[in-house]
């Protein structure tokens, strides 16, 4: 298994996706051929790009940066087996619930932030500047942005809904701040955590620790109907979702312009 494979941040909720009826695997689409692809298992290989990791915590030293997320891998994954099958029996004590919940909105920042890391570590690169004076830039100008935003994060109050009408796609940046995204805009953030489940954060006001996590069975999509809409949006790698209709229906929105359609366009 490469390094990718092993640390994508996504792969813990990539494996709700994971159809395990005949043949297992997974449904994406690839965001930059425009076709709709097949990932045999359950490892989610295609979720193979490199990540940039910047801590996050106020106080982090520059070790922060190298030694990763330090998430508990087995409470996070009873938690969204849990939240998949509606089952909040199943997610462990409140305590671990929390943890998980604080690990999930951990790994959606990551990705938040990797397209601003990249185009940072692009624009650096052209600087007369040497590797390790790049990546220090890089991790000052995530952290200007985001260091701020974990720490109301970290008071927001959560709940999972789950048994959702519609399955979710899921990108790979899919933590949806929907105060910037929506409009009009709506005081939540969310974070996919399996076709029929999502995690949602409202402010709470409080100025301590964050209250315990509420699950809600919900029969309608009701505000959270323009996810998916999002997630194709947002979308610039890949896409996964539980049907190939669901890809297909948005694949002509990825798919790279030939030679015919050039000229189609000119006409």
């Amino acid at each position: 298994m490469t390094d990718s494979e092993a640390l994508h941040p996504l792969r813990p909720f990539l494996k709700n996706w994971v159809w395990e009826h005949g043949h297992v695997g997974t449904r994406y689409l690839d965001c930059i051929d425009g076709e709709v692809k097949f990932d045999d298992g359950k490892k989610a290989r295609f979720a193979a790009e490199k990540i940039f990791y910047v801590s996050l915590r106020k106080d982090a030293g520059d070790a922060a940066h190298t030694a990763g997320p330090a998430i508990h891998e087995g409470g996070l994954a009873r938690f969204l087996h849990a939240a998949q099958h509606g089952k909040p029996e199943d997610a462990g004590s409140v305590a671990d619930v929390q943890r998980a919940v604080q690990d999930c909105v951990e790994l959606g920042l990551v990705c938040a932030y990797q397209q601003e890391a990249q185009s940072a570590l692009a624009r650096y690169a052209l600087e007369p500047m040497f590797d390790d004076e790049i990546r220090a830039e890089v991790i000052k100008d995530i952290r200007r942005t985001y260091v701020g935003r974990r720490e109301q994060l970290a008071l927001y109050d959560f709940t999972v809904f789950h048994s959702l009408p519609t399955p979710l796609l899921i990108n790979e940046a899919p933590f949806i701040d929907w105060r910037v995204r929506a409009q009009p805009p709506q005081l939540f953030v969310s974070l996919p955590l399996g076709p029929y489940c999502l995690l949602v954060g409202t402010p709470s006001g409080k100025k301590a620790r964050a209250g315990p996590v509420l699950w809600k069975p919900v029969a309608t999509m009701g505000p959270f109907k323009d996810h998916n809409r999002h997630m194709v949006e947002a979308a610039r790698l890949w896409l996964v979702a539980t049907t190939e209709d669901q890809l297909v229906a948005v694949q002509s929105r990825f798919a790279p312009v030939t030679p015919d359609k050039q000229e189609a366009a000119k006409s």
